[in-house]
């Protein structure tokens, strides 16, 4: 896996984390890792766990892993120590590897690490051939353990390599989302790495650090991150003329409505969209905007759609140790995503969660239709609706912070225009900004969201 990463000219840029490094220097970096972890106990076939910030580091240790032949564990470096205590638990790895630095500040794209390996006393050898182990968002709930082997992530970026309209050689990446989870992960670092299109990090991940990010090179750019990130920057009240710019790509979430024509508008480029899940990396994609709501499959990946729901095929199982044919089951992955498939063009549309299904009354009701109602109002920011104790429930942000004393009777009146009285919310709760997970997609655990409007300065109407 690695010596497809790190080929290339010696001079050859690579990555930029505040300064350019050449591949020349990350192999040199990359084998220094690779001692450290042999010195620490791994081997061919161990297990090893890095919590790493996003970082030339990180970059190189993962690498490191990978030459040394080792399964390697993604933990975010944003877990509490209690959390990462729980994972080493329930993984078993023989290698832990954090960082000598202090934490970076919440708002920097990337921090100085130093990585450290360090075996611990219970850890146990890979059960299974995968290369790589990494947790769900948990946006929903609690997180899974899914595994990819080194021949799943060469098929995911042979994917990339097919899309006309990716990241190639000769352009540049600047890279928004966490290089923990998939997107960044895959669809950034690694496939940035194998283009040979250099991957730039911002220093801050602010609206002025992006587009400072942006202007900093004039090759043919494309900005990479979630919904969230293209919020910011359709909100730039004045960005800077960026002739580089040729597209952002988002994925982890559905864009509100108006975000792709609002960011637009303010660069005149496209918004593209991916959807894709952690077991399997970019499933469909429309990188120019122009099939919404539709997205076209990438090379290779076989969709069905089964009583509604989203499945697609898949030869193994992509949960270890899980044994469950609600999410796999005779070569199949159960998205558990609601979705249609266009017979004519194979294209398909994700309408949301299978379980945003819920009855009221004996009536049914999609919480995605209710999400998207009031997304949709001037007044709405961003939106989770959740079912909880029998009633819907709402948590918004409004768009501004003057309008959050009058966006509560705004938004009621909205919904008696808009919605059947049982699709109604029983609860609106308005915060300053509603909680994300590590990876910026938005909460949608009830109780963290409970939490959340219980702490914020906007009482619950």
């Amino acid at each position: 896996m690695d010596r497809f990463l790190l080929a290339g000219p010696d001079d050859q840029e690579c990555l930029r984390f505040g300064a350019p490094v050449t591949r020349a220097a990350l192999r040199a970096l990359v084998a220094e890792q690779a001692e450290r972890l042999a010195a620490a106990g791994l081997s061919s076939g161990g297990t090893v766990a890095l919590r790493l910030a996003p970082s030339l580091g990180y970059t190189a240790a993962l690498l490191a892993c990978w030459q040394l032949g080792a399964q390697t564990v993604l933990l975010d470096h944003r877990l509490t120590a209690h959390e990462v205590a729980l994972a080493v638990e329930r993984l078993a790895p023989q290698v832990l590897v954090e960082s000598a630095h202090r934490p970076a500040a919440s708002l920097r794209g990337f921090a100085e690490t130093d990585p450290v390996p360090a075996a611990l006393p219970n850890g146990r050898p890979a059960a299974t051939g995968h290369a790589l182990l990494q947790l769900s968002s948990g946006s929903t709930g609690p997180a899974k353990v899914i595994a990819r082997t080194a021949d799943d992530l060469l098929r995911e970026l042979d994917c990339y390599r097919r899309l006309e309209l990716f990241p190639k050689a000769g352009e540049r990446v600047v890279l928004l989302s966490s290089v923990v989870h998939v997107l960044g992960l895959v669809g950034g670092l690694l496939n940035s790495l194998h283009a040979r299109a250099p991957l730039t990090v911002p220093e801050r991940m602010t609206t002025a650090g992006i587009l400072a990010a942006i202007a900093e090179d004039d090759r043919p750019t494309t900005v990479i991150g979630v919904p969230f990130h293209a919020e910011l920057l359709a909100g730039a009240s004045a960005p800077p003329p960026l002739p580089q710019l040729r597209r952002m790509i988002v994925a982890g979430e559905p864009v509100r409505p108006g975000l792709p024509a609002a960011f637009t508008a303010r660069y005149g480029v496209p918004l593209g969209t991916m959807y894709g899940m952690t077991e399997l990396g970019v499933i469909a994609t429309d990188l120019d905007g122009a099939l919404h709501p539709w997205a076209e499959p990438v090379h290779g990946m076989a969709l069905h759609e089964d009583g509604g729901e989203l499945h697609i095929a898949m030869a193994d199982s992509p949960y270890p140790g899980l044994a469950d044919p609600t999410r796999w089951s005779d070569g199949r992955l159960h998205t558990r995503d609601a979705a249609r498939i266009d017979p004519a063009t194979g294209r398909v549309t994700v309408l949301g969660r299978r379980d945003s299904q819920v009855s009221i009354g004996g009536l049914k009701v999609d919480l995605t239709e209710v999400e998207h109602t009031l997304a949709a109002l001037p007044q709405v920011r961003e939106a989770v609706v959740v079912f909880a104790d029998g009633a819907i429930e709402a948590y918004l942000a409004t768009e501004h912070a003057a309008e959050q004393a009058t966006a509560p009777a705004a938004v009621r009146d909205a919904l008696t225009r808009e919605l059947a009285s049982y699709k109604r919310p029983r609860h609106l709760s308005f915060l300053p900004a509603l909680p994300r997970t590590a990876t910026g997609k938005l909460v949608r655990d009830t109780t963290a969201l409970r939490a959340a409007a219980a702490a914020g300065t906007t009482p619950a109407a």
